[in-house]
């Protein structure tokens, strides 16, 4: 089997009078930088004011017992783990910075540009408590707020994650590569 590239598909401007070149993958790129930049500012921004109106607080019901808002204070990484790591953590986000803005370079595809637009917020909003939160450079804590029952308490960083990832599968299942092009498989 041979994988070999397809026409762009129709998550990408379209081809018939859309600009082409420098053009649409200025405007692509423009779109992840907008996604990256709104998310990462709305995960600061309610980290702040979670830590200026939860700490030595109680529980803050906002759905019943569906959600709450709780405030924590995690040196690891998902669930808790990695607690002893949060340096190895700290470093592995600024690989993975640095990755995802490479591979924005190649973007052609809205779809990819959110999805990717998504994981940086959420990388970075993590990465800035590391590198800034106590107790202190690459061993900062991350601030974490959101309680669902029976499930460990997490932030919008930890949602863009997760949404970046999903929408990255997506594309990924779908055969759609960074430049909006089809992946064909021929028989």
């Amino acid at each position: 089997m041979q994988a070999a590239r397809g026409t762009p598909v129709d998550d990408r401007d379209d081809p018939g009078s859309a600009p082409t070149g420098l053009l649409a993958s200025s405007r692509t790129w423009l779109l992840f930088v907008a996604v990256a930049g709104m998310l990462l500012a709305v995960d600061q921004v309610t980290k702040v004011l979670a830590v200026r109106h939860l700490t030595d607080e109680p529980d803050v019901p906002v759905v019943g017992e569906l959600l709450q808002l709780h405030l924590t204070y995690n040196p690891g990484a998902a669930f808790s783990l990695g607690t002893r790591f949060t340096v190895v953590l700290a470093c592995l986000a600024c690989a993975a910075t640095v990755v995802v803005l490479w591979l924005s370079l190649r973007l052609r595809s809205r779809l990819w540009a959110v999805g990717l637009g998504f994981l940086l917020a959420g990388i970075g909003g993590n990465l800035i408590d590391r590198l800034f939160r106590d107790p202190g450079p690459f061993r900062g804590h991350v601030v974490d707020f959101l309680m669902l029952p029976n499930w460990p308490v997490f932030n919008v960083a930890d949602i863009c994650i997760n949404v970046g990832v999903g929408l990255i599968l997506i594309q990924v299942f779908r055969g759609i590569q960074l430049d909006g092009s089809r992946v064909e498989v021929e028989k």
